[in-house]
């Protein structure tokens, strides 16, 4: 069984998937402001996002050409969901020890918050381990939008 991405995907495509939550090794909302690259992305890995040579869980997200307040802005309203310690390096902003979310429902509930709150548009991606063809055919998911990962 493989690792497979599927990416791309809008609020309403992610809603609708099925799959187990323990298979989910990361999941992203990218959230796109303007077409001059002013962006975020919320996201959480399973295993622990890197933190130079450690594990931090918990939801992180980026950003690149948010304004200073707004990052602020967009922690308050991640903490205040997810609760957890702030810490930022660089361009990155860790909730350490926050909950985590890998349902769907849950995942697409924060993307629908994000636009709405922060007036962006979505898309996200969610990468699944030793996800079989028939879960992928279960699973809601449009076909179009894997990429499997080569390796193991």
């Amino acid at each position: 069984m493989a690792r497979l991405r599927y990416w791309k995907l809008s609020t309403d495509e992610f809603r609708q998937a099925q799959y187990d939550p323990k298979k989910v090794l990361v999941w992203e909302i990218k959230c796109t402001k303007d077409d001059k690259g002013t962006h975020f992305g919320v996201f959480c890995y399973r295993n622990g996002t890197p933190w130079e040579y450690t594990s931090v869980h918990g939801i992180v997200f980026h950003y690149n050409m948010i304004k200073r307040d707004e990052v602020e802005k967009l922690a308050k309203f991640l903490k205040g969901k997810f609760g957890g310690e702030q810490a930022e390096k660089g361009e990155r902003v860790f909730l350490k020890g926050s909950s985590e979310i890998y349902l769907p429902k849950d995942i697409a509930e924060l993307a629908a918050e994000l636009e709405k709150t922060f007036e962006v548009s979505t898309e996200l991606t969610v990468e699944l381990e030793n996800f079989s063809v028939p879960e992928q055919e279960k699973s809601n998911l449009p076909a179009n939008k894997i990429l499997p990962i080569p390796g193991q």
